[in-house]
Protein backbone atom coordinates (compact mmCIF):
# COMPACT_ATOMS: atom_id res chain seq x y z
CA UNK A 1 0.00 0.00 0.00
CA UNK A 2 1.18 3.43 -0.99
CA UNK A 3 1.49 6.21 1.39
CA UNK A 4 1.01 9.72 0.29
CA UNK A 5 3.02 12.80 1.60
CA UNK A 6 1.65 16.55 0.40
CA UNK A 7 4.35 19.30 1.61
CA UNK A 8 3.86 22.74 0.81
CA UNK A 9 7.76 23.85 -0.18
CA UNK A 10 7.19 27.67 -1.15
CA UNK A 11 4.73 30.32 -1.34
CA UNK A 12 4.30 33.42 -3.66
CA UNK A 13 2.52 36.37 -2.63
CA UNK A 14 0.94 39.63 -3.11
CA UNK A 15 -0.93 42.75 -2.23
CA UNK A 16 -4.24 42.54 -3.94
CA UNK A 17 -7.30 44.72 -3.16
CA UNK A 18 -5.22 46.34 0.13
CA UNK A 19 -4.85 42.84 1.73
CA UNK A 20 -1.44 42.15 1.75
CA UNK A 21 0.73 38.45 1.59
CA UNK A 22 -2.07 37.17 -0.51
CA UNK A 23 -0.88 33.84 -1.72
CA UNK A 24 -0.87 33.45 -5.34
CA UNK A 25 1.16 30.57 -5.93
CA UNK A 26 2.34 27.45 -3.61
CA UNK A 27 5.10 25.04 -5.15
CA UNK A 28 4.07 21.74 -3.68
CA UNK A 29 6.14 18.03 -3.55
CA UNK A 30 4.07 15.02 -3.07
CA UNK A 31 5.62 11.70 -1.87
CA UNK A 32 4.79 8.22 -2.54
CA UNK A 33 6.27 5.60 -0.64
CA UNK A 34 5.46 1.97 -0.65
CA UNK A 35 7.97 -0.12 2.00
CA UNK A 36 11.39 0.59 0.52
CA UNK A 37 10.39 2.34 -2.84
CA UNK A 38 9.35 5.84 -2.99
CA UNK A 39 8.74 8.20 -5.75
CA UNK A 40 7.92 11.91 -5.68
CA UNK A 41 6.71 14.49 -8.23
CA UNK A 42 6.71 18.47 -8.09
CA UNK A 43 4.82 20.66 -8.97
CA UNK A 44 3.44 24.65 -8.37
CA UNK A 45 -0.43 25.87 -8.11
CA UNK A 46 -2.09 29.29 -8.54
CA UNK A 47 -4.50 30.44 -7.35
CA UNK A 48 -6.77 33.75 -8.78
CA UNK A 49 -8.91 36.19 -5.91
CA UNK A 50 -11.64 34.18 -6.86
CA UNK A 51 -10.30 30.56 -6.09
CA UNK A 52 -10.23 31.33 -2.16
CA UNK A 53 -13.62 32.60 -1.19
CA UNK A 54 -12.43 34.33 2.29
CA UNK A 55 -8.78 36.09 2.76
CA UNK A 56 -6.52 34.19 5.62
CA UNK A 57 -4.33 36.13 7.12
CA UNK A 58 -0.75 34.93 5.68
CA UNK A 59 0.43 34.39 9.74
CA UNK A 60 -2.54 32.50 10.12
CA UNK A 61 -2.24 30.00 7.05
CA UNK A 62 -1.41 26.28 8.23
CA UNK A 63 0.25 23.45 5.30
CA UNK A 64 -3.48 22.29 5.89
CA UNK A 65 -5.32 24.86 4.58
CA UNK A 66 -2.82 25.73 1.35
CA UNK A 67 -2.85 22.20 0.43
CA UNK A 68 -6.53 22.23 1.05
CA UNK A 69 -6.68 24.67 -1.89
CA UNK A 70 -4.23 23.10 -4.06
CA UNK A 71 -6.18 20.04 -4.14
CA UNK A 72 -9.49 21.94 -4.23
CA UNK A 73 -7.89 23.35 -7.68
CA UNK A 74 -6.92 20.36 -8.73
CA UNK A 75 -10.31 19.04 -8.38
CA UNK A 76 -10.10 15.18 -7.80
CA UNK A 77 -9.50 13.99 -10.88
CA UNK A 78 -5.87 15.96 -10.37
CA UNK A 79 -5.03 14.42 -7.19
CA UNK A 80 -5.87 10.87 -8.79
CA UNK A 81 -3.40 11.75 -11.80
CA UNK A 82 -0.97 12.72 -9.32
CA UNK A 83 -1.17 9.44 -7.41
CA UNK A 84 -1.48 7.25 -10.18
CA UNK A 85 1.89 8.72 -12.12
CA UNK A 86 3.59 7.74 -8.05
CA UNK A 87 1.96 4.33 -8.19
CA UNK A 88 3.31 3.98 -11.78
CA UNK A 89 6.85 4.96 -11.22
CA UNK A 90 7.17 2.81 -8.12
CA UNK A 91 5.83 -0.31 -9.63
CA UNK A 92 8.08 0.54 -12.19
CA UNK A 93 10.68 0.27 -9.13
CA UNK A 94 9.50 -3.10 -7.99
CA UNK A 95 9.31 -4.55 -11.57
CA UNK A 96 11.44 -3.02 -14.00
CA UNK A 97 10.43 -3.09 -17.20
CA UNK A 98 12.64 -5.33 -19.38
CA UNK A 99 14.82 -3.63 -21.91
CA UNK A 100 15.98 -4.74 -24.98
CA UNK A 101 19.79 -5.72 -25.73
CA UNK A 102 21.87 -5.92 -28.85
CA UNK A 103 21.98 -9.61 -29.90
CA UNK A 104 24.70 -11.22 -32.03
CA UNK A 105 23.45 -11.64 -35.70
CA UNK A 106 22.91 -14.94 -36.19
CA UNK A 107 24.51 -15.55 -39.54
CA UNK A 108 28.23 -13.58 -37.95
Amino acid sequence: MINYTWKIKNLWTKTIDGQQDYVVIAAYDVTGVDGTFSSSLSNTAQFSTASVSEFVPYADLTEEIVLGWIQSELGENGVLSITACIEGQIESQKNPPVSPEITPLPWS
